[in-house]
């Protein structure tokens, strides 16, 4: 028999509908809402069951109409947020665009909810929304002629690119709040160090006096190096269908 805490097969989405009589004076989306909040605010840490009755006035009993722990909620506060992510129908554009569009949004919502990213992989994405998210990229790609695990692998390389470049972007903006400096003043900070450095690292050093990263805006730098790779990955997917005409026949 699978523990409880399995969060495989103890996830909210595989348990059956709990018995339920009377009438809860909470909806589930009131809920997931206002976890969301405590969650943008303070993290998976900052939430607990009492905090969240607490914000919405209500004791913990109304809560448990539709959760049973913190688990639970958190994998409906994950749906919700895979729910800002938009796909374009098939059709409506080219399959190149729409990844990119699909892409943008996963990045731009882990971005707005930083603390889905550590909890992405612990939990079976099966929900309403990150079905139909899946649903939505199957059609798009295989609109564009991807198909069997091919089609799996090029939407899951997709992905990868737009969650490593959100992990690596909501590490530098915590990093930089905690300093509680400007990222000039770390600039500042470090340059001496780099400086020191410089004569056991010239191709290093050569490269960093022409192009001057620590000097540049990190959120420019960032973007830039996001869309560097999204057009590099959307050029190798391409390439593959090029040399794999008949993959969608196959």
């Amino acid at each position: 028999m699978p523990s409880q805490s399995d969060s495989f097969t103890g996830s909210v989405w595989l348990r059956p509908p709990r018995a339920q009589t009377g009438q809860p004076s909470l909806s589930r989306e009131q809920i997931v809402r206002a976890a969301i909040e405590l969650l943008d605010a303070e993290g998976p840490a900052g939430l607990s069951m009492r905090r969240l009755g607490t914000k919405l006035g209500s004791g913990a009993t109304s809560l448990y109409w539709h959760v049973a722990n913190k688990d639970e909620l958190l994998e409906l506060a994950v749906d919700e947020v895979l729910g800002e992510v938009y796909v374009p129908v098939p059709g409506d554009t080219s399959w190149r665009m729409g990844a990119s569009i699909c892409a943008n949004g996963m990045r731009s919502a882990l971005l707005r909810h930083p603390w889905v990213i550590g909890l992405l992989g612990l939990h079976p994405t099966l929900g309403p929304n990150a079905m139909r998210l899946g649903e939505q990229l199957v059609a798009l790609f295989t609109r564009a002629g991807f198909s069997g695990m091919a089609l799996s692998h090029a939407t899951a390389v997709l992905n990868s690119h737009a969650i490593g470049a959100a992990t690596s972007e909501a590490a530098v903006r915590s990093a930089l709040r905690r300093t509680g400096k400007t990222w000039q003043q770390v600039a500042e900070d470090v340059e001496p160090y780099l400086e020191r450095l410089g004569p056991e690292n010239p191709e290093y050093e050569k490269w960093r006096k022409e192009t001057g990263p620590m000097r540049r805006d990190p959120d420019q730098v960032l973007e830039e190096m996001y869309a560097f790779g999204l057009d590099r990955v959307l050029d190798g997917l391409e390439l593959w269908l090029a040399k794999h005409p008949g993959s969608a026949q196959a």
